[in-house]
């Protein structure tokens, strides 16, 4: 193969896959009770979502492609130390400490727990379910290079057809009628759908998975940087136009849903009440594979690309060595700790969220501002200490974050965004001696 080329059926592979990777049970939730409680204001409210829950993934991954194929790569143009730092915690934090054992927990509880008694739920059942689950992530992950053919050509697909039967119900035979909406979607439907896709913490998500996506374009003997940016931005809007489709169907769903359910707390019991209402006890069995093939295909997601990430640093440690120690971590965390992990993990993400944005918007700035050291360190460190004060407010702790209560967005957790743009607009005018980073290394 011209190692300067891909083939487009290729590319739609990658782009397959990466849409899997991103569709983890949490991003199947969100739009089904935006849908219900936006009611007729839901394409209004929707729009707002698939801007910050679609578009800051799509950027993050043509970021990473653009500036060398890792995070640390980005964040190292604030400084070498801050990009090992913040790449080591944000592939934990959203990896083995969070996102990998929860894809585990939330597939049982949604998937195996309705079908079992009293007496079985949770203890050895549990054990056993995560012990096959991680068994089979483990396996799926161990060769990066079959990554593609195993969850684009076989997952992804599967994933698909479940997901049309799921919400094709709520278009054939729809539920009933939108009803008014309610909370935030009632006066401004646009920013708080905005809002909660800036929640699904998906932009992190995006910086983690890159290094998957651009690993599988190489293994398809593609070299010259420039064509790997290029498949990587075409992959990218194929998962993009697929999250989008995804997030609209099950947005109409909830929308649908109110008069045939009832009012709901969460998208998880959302979707339960819509599924067995469309198809009767048939409908559990339907959300629970969907379910199962979402998180499984994002734990195989976050194993390798973590795995991927940690070998690249650590030489001494092997890929699939790796792949072990985190499936066999994950799975033990899954039973025994993950509420204790979530209520670190949650902050820790929630902090580092805002920079992960600043470090990508900056990314397609960096030709405009000419790579200026100044301009990342200006608007990172405002970033940083208001995301330390959203983190410890997430985790209980709102003192700091009542000292910056005469912010801007400060309660939608946006606060950072102004003193981001003073801090980078100051360090645009700071002199210096080499007026950009070092040299971003192409990826090999």
């Amino acid at each position: 193969m011209n190692s300067n080329k891909i083939t487009y059926g290729s590319v739609f592979t990658v782009g397959l896959m990466l849409f899997a990777l991103f569709l983890g049970a949490g991003n199947m939730i969100f739009p089904p009770l935006l849908g219900q409680q936006s009611g007729d204001s839901s394409w209004v409210a929707i729009a707002g979502f698939l801007l910050t829950g679609v578009g800051l993934p799509l950027l993050g991954v043509i970021s990473i492609a653009k500036s060398g194929g890792s995070p640390m790569d980005l964040a190292s143009r604030v400084h070498p130390i801050f990009g090992i730092i913040f790449t080591i915690i944000l592939y934990l934090a959203i990896g083995p400490f969070f996102g990998i054992p929860r894809t585990a927990t939330v597939s049982y509880e949604i998937g195996v727990l309705p079908f079992l008694t009293q007496d079985t739920a949770g203890g050895w059942t549990l054990l056993l379910f995560s012990i096959l689950f991680f068994a089979a992530t483990a396996w799926l992950s161990l060769n990066p290079a079959k990554l593609v053919d195993r969850i684009g050509k076989i997952l992804t697909p599967v994933l698909v057809v479940i997901l049309a039967v799921l919400v094709g119900g709520a278009f054939i035979n729809p539920m009933g009628e939108p009803g008014q909406a309610v909370a935030g979607y009632a006066d401004s439907p646009f920013i708080t759908g905005f809002l909660e896709g800036y929640l699904t913490l998906d932009a992190i998500a995006a910086l983690v998975f890159a290094i998957v996506i651009i690993s599988a374009i190489q293994n398809k003997g593609v070299t010259d940087r420039k064509q790997v940016v290029r498949a990587a931005v075409f992959a990218g809007l194929i998962a993009a136009s697929g999250l989008a489709a995804v997030y609209i169907s099950l947005s109409y769903l909830g929308a649908t849903s109110l008069n045939a359910v009832g009012v709901q707390d969460n998208g998880g019991a959302l979707l339960s009440a819509a599924a067995n209402y469309l198809y009767g006890s048939s409908g559990a069995i339907i959300l629970g594979i969907a379910i199962g093939a979402a998180c499984l295909t994002t734990s195989i997601g976050l194993v390798s690309a973590t795995s991927s990430y940690f070998s690249r640093t650590f030489p001494n440690i092997s890929y699939k060595k790796f792949v072990i120690i985190f499936s066999v971590f994950s799975m033990m965390i899954a039973n025994i700790g993950l509420a204790q992990l979530i209520a670190v993990s949650v902050p820790v993400l929630v902090m580092i969220y805002p920079m992960t944005i600043v470090l990508i918007i900056l990314s397609f700035l960096d030709k405009t501002i000419k790579g200026k050291q100044a301009v990342y360190v200006g608007a990172i460190i405002p970033t940083f200490i208001l995301g330390v004060s959203d983190g410890l407010a997430a985790a209980g702790f709102t003192a700091l974050a009542s000292a910056f209560s005469f912010l801007p967005l400060m309660d939608q957790s946006l606060g950072w965004i102004l003193p981001a743009i003073a801090g980078g607009l100051i360090g645009l005018f700071i002199p210096s001696g080499s007026g950009s980073t070092a040299p971003v290394k192409p990826t090999n």
